[in-house]
């Protein structure tokens, strides 16, 4: 039997799972971490993010023979690294946000339409990577003179583990010092960053053996929203998945980079099969339940609070959420945004609380698969929300499309284990292997319920407040 390993390494957690050639997950592993936080600096310890995968590794492959993996990654995880590839500081973690001046000062130099023209990022921020390698230019001029390899997550745990200096594609989108339409590095971003191109790993596909450790190939796999897009099924057009979490994102793919439009701040990236997709995402949607939860039903389980929600007839008589708890992003952009509830009277219980929260992230999808501007007929539905069978019923009436859930949860791990697979032709191609080894577990169809009235209410609120 072969065995194929996919790791996803997120925020504040690592999960590596190992697969046969069906699709069954053997086992799998999570390591939690916790960030560095001070002010604006998030930052995390880079062989520490070694050290996890390693152990995650030994312990989730243990009496099994790995044949290939892959490790996802979050995309704008920054690591520096001097002539003996010792790093020279943490891992600048995505979330940082000590970049602001330096983001501001490259807007003010290329302007935003030529760095969505280029890097198919509509908005510079200090998130991305170039923002950063910028601030240690200015700010630590005495590491900066030291660098002599730039890596994001992915390509340093692939460089310590095979000593190949190698990065994929997808992973390099958002750093903006990436011309996704050429391929190559964007050198006119990288002189004004003060990055020489030296610095830079070798640009691969995803899918592509680079290397081996203990045995087994390792391989390039993709950003962790485009693997657990892979491991929801999602390559082509035809579909698009949502994951409600914490946050919500959608993923929805498409064969071109849009025209730039100074309205729109969706982010275009590099698919895994060269070709594009769009990613949209809100910074609230299951943290609006569980923030109710935690402050008002402190005794009751999310299968309770669903009990409690279904009580309600669709529309919460007229209460409606604005679930803009920290902040909106799309389709509207406002980090000052609030929540509320609008409607309250005499007649409104803790039950239609909780449904009118649950509507108010049917409202979130609906608004921004309007967004994206993507007609489909079916959507792959991820996350915790997947789980209830009440949201994703209101999903599916909400926006009129299926909402189908999967059999196994951990996709992105399946999707780097695909990739892995595809790597060294255990699997022919990743649609083709999707279509084997994806499993719905269950499709929501839209019923009759009308949710026009509930729709235009949250729409005509949040143009009020947003």
């Amino acid at each position: 039997m072969k065995y194929l390993l996919g790791a996803d390494i997120g925020t504040t957690s690592l999960k590596a799972s190992v697969f046969d050639t069906d699709g069954n997950m053997i086992k799998s592993v999570t390591k939690d971490y916790t960030l560095i936080v001070s002010n604006d600096e998030v930052e995390f310890p880079a062989d520490d993010y070694l050290k996890l995968f390693e152990e995650a590794y030994a312990e989730v492959s243990e009496g099994l023979e790995v044949s290939a993996f892959a490790i996802d990654t979050q995309c704008e995880t920054l690591i520096v690294t001097d002539e003996n590839d010792k790093p020279l500081m943490n891992a600048i973690v995505w979330l940082d946000n000590r970049a602001a001046a330096e983001a501001d000062k490259i807007k003010a130099h290329f302007g935003t339409e030529k760095v969505y023209n280029v890097t198919g990022q509509p908005e510079i921020t200090a998130t991305w990577p170039a923002s950063k390698l910028l601030w240690i230019k200015e700010n630590k001029p005495e590491i900066h003179k030291n660098i002599k390899k730039v890596f994001l997550l992915e390509d340093y745990l692939l460089y310590r583990l095979t000593g190949n200096f190698v990065t994929e594609k997808t992973l390099q989108s958002s750093t903006i010092y990436y011309d996704i339409k050429k391929d190559c590095w964007w050198d006119e971003m990288l002189e004004f960053i003060g990055v020489n191109p030296d610095w830079l790993p070798k640009l691969c596909n995803s899918a592509e053996k680079v290397g081996e450790y203990k045995g087994a190939a390792a391989v390039t796999s993709a950003i962790d929203q485009i693997a657990g897009a892979i491991g929801a099924g999602i390559t082509d057009t035809s579909v698009v998945s949502e994951m409600t979490g914490t946050t919500m994102v959608i993923f929805a793919p498409c064969n071109e980079v849009p025209a730039f439009n100074p309205n729109s701040i969706v982010p275009c990236h590099k698919n895994y099969d060269g070709k594009y997709c769009l990613l949209s995402w809100t910074p609230t949607a299951g943290i609006a339940l569980k923030w109710f939860k935690n402050n008002f039903c402190e005794n009751f389980s999310f299968r309770e609070l669903d009990e409690l929600a279904e009580s309600v007839p669709a529309g919460s008589a007229g209460l409606t959420f604005l679930p803009y708890l920290c902040g909106s992003t799309m389709p509207k952009y406002n980090p000052d945004a609030k929540g509320a509830f609008m409607g309250l009277t005499m007649e409104h219980t803790r039950a239609h609380a909780v449904r009118s929260i649950l509507e108010s992230v049917a409202c979130m999808l609906k608004a921004n698969l309007d967004y994206l501007g993507v007609s489909v007929s079916e959507i792959r539905s991820m996350g915790g929300g997947a789980s209830s069978p009440l949201w994703c019923q209101i999903k599916a009436d909400m926006t009129g499309k299926n909402i189908a859930i999967l059999e196994n949860n951990e996709t992105a791990c399946l999707g780097s284990a695909i990739l892995a697979g595809v790597g060294v032709g255990i699997f022919d191609d990743v649609t083709s292997v999707c279509k084997k080894l994806v499993k719905t577990k269950k499709v929501y169809t839209p019923s009759n319920t009308d949710y026009s009235e509930c729709y235009k209410k949250f729409c005509d609120m949040e143009e009020k407040t947003v």
